[in-house]
């Protein structure tokens, strides 16, 4: 099977309904992968809560949240054979505004930050 990437979603997006991922981390550590394949050509991933309204710095649940993303995002990459910065937003108001992008690894080199 060949995925060309990672898309990633957050839970109140009105097209999740509780379905539509891959994988789902909640705000308390757990990655809950799906029964039923999602997409054919790339592996969708959900974050427990809301990324669109500015605030204040990230939780600590969220900080958590973002470094099993990116532990998942490595291991999914290297498993099917892509590059672990092929990770693209579900649409543009989803993951949503304030979405950490840069904290996300671009590289294995790199590692989290």
């Amino acid at each position: 099977m060949q995925f060309y990437g990672i898309v990633i979603h957050r839970s109140v997006c009105p097209s999740i309904n509780g379905r539509g991922y891959d994988f789902f981390i909640t705000k308390q550590g757990a990655i809950i992968p799906s029964s039923e394949q999602t997409d054919p050509l790339y592996i969708h991933i959900c974050l427990e809560g809301e990324f669109s309204s500015s605030g204040s710095a990230l939780s600590a649940e969220e900080k958590e949240q973002l470094f099993l993303l990116n532990k998942l995002v490595l291991r999914l990459s290297e498993l099917y054979h892509f590059q672990p910065d092929d990770i693209f937003p579900h649409t543009i108001s989803c993951p949503g505004a304030i979405f950490p992008w840069s904290q996300l690894v671009i590289s294995p080199e790199d590692r989290y930050h």
